[in-house]
């Protein structure tokens, strides 16, 4: 494998990418060029608001082949064209052989949530102090426990579980919540997200897990639960407020995640003509909403 590494200004990283694909590169990435400096520029916004810039005002972009010949004559290729003006070639060097497979997963290690309760990937032994644990490796969908606020939804399902009750996990991403209301003795789980890719992950992740859910698109949520789930972001958690309290059964539980420590009175506001919202749990900046209804 050989890596064409190129520098290009904000508006050549489409054309760019697009050429290269036609010239088969295997992949191709884009990183900010002035990134670790004080020229460093962010992309990414705030959750639920738009980023404040579509690209970096400059860009390394790095293009993979299979063969040192194939990068040398992309990168001669590229160089004649006009849209190539104001861009700059790198170099072409060679990536070492690894084991790729073991590399991606060794970043990856089973993820505690309570010191009996873990997420262990499928190459990983559970530790010896697992009593209860869920299999999960890294998919296409959300929710692997890594990220504080799946982890909160996980704890609060340990500390509260729904033995004989029917859950729902409004928004189930990888099906993570689910399986573990499931675990914990939930005798009927709906897991429902707009994805339908997330669907699909999650009723996998389920027969992997051995347990039994039922897992489709937002409109498979019907009635009444003990149990509502729902660990998105505070913008579309607010659109919902009516819809998801709707759904909880009275005397039941609404569990609420992906929410920012200083979103937390919006999400009160928002939710005061049909729960009282209060703040169950807090890490790393984010925090979980729970109500009884």
């Amino acid at each position: 494998m050989h890596e064409l590494s190129l520098l290009c200004p904000e508006d050549r990283v489409e054309t760019l990418s697009e050429a290269l694909e036609a010239l088969e590169a295997l992949s191709v990435s884009v990183e900010d060029a002035d990134a670790q400096t004080e020229a460093e520029q962010a992309l990414f916004g705030e959750p639920g608001m738009p980023p404040p810039k579509d690209g970096w005002q400059r860009s390394r972009m790095v293009a993979l082949f299979a063969q040192e010949a194939a990068a040398r004559e992309a990168a001669t290729l590229l160089a004649a064209q006009d849209f190539f003006s104001g861009c700059q070639l790198l170099g072409v060097t060679q990536v070492p052989d690894q084991d790729w497979v073991r590399l991606t997963q060794s970043q990856f290690a089973p993820v505690e949530i309570t010191p009996e309760f873990w997420i262990v990937p499928t190459w990983h032994e559970p530790p010896a102090q697992a009593r209860q644990l869920i299999r999960l490796d890294p998919g296409l969908a959300f929710g692997t426990g890594t990220h504080p606020t799946t982890r909160m939804c996980l704890r609060w399902i340990a500390a509260h579980p729904p033995r004989g009750q029917r859950v729902l996990d409004y928004g189930c991403g990888s099906g993570i919540l689910a399986i573990g209301a499931a675990k914990y003795g939930a005798a009927e789980v709906d897991a429902v997200d707009i994805d339908e890719a997330a669907v699909a992950s999650t009723q996998l992740n389920a027969e992997a897990n051995g347990v039994s859910l039922s897992a489709g698109l937002p409109e498979r949520a019907q009635g009444r639960y003990q149990t509502v789930l729902a660990n998105i972001l505070a913008t579309p958690l607010k659109v919902l407020a009516p819809l998801l309290c709707a759904h909880v059964a009275p005397g039941g539980a609404l569990v609420l995640a992906g929410i920012l420590e200083r979103q937390a009175d919006e999400l009160k506001a928002a939710y005061a003509p049909y729960a009282r919202l209060e703040v169950a749990d807090s890490e790393d900046g984010w925090i979980l909403m729970t109500a009884t209804l």
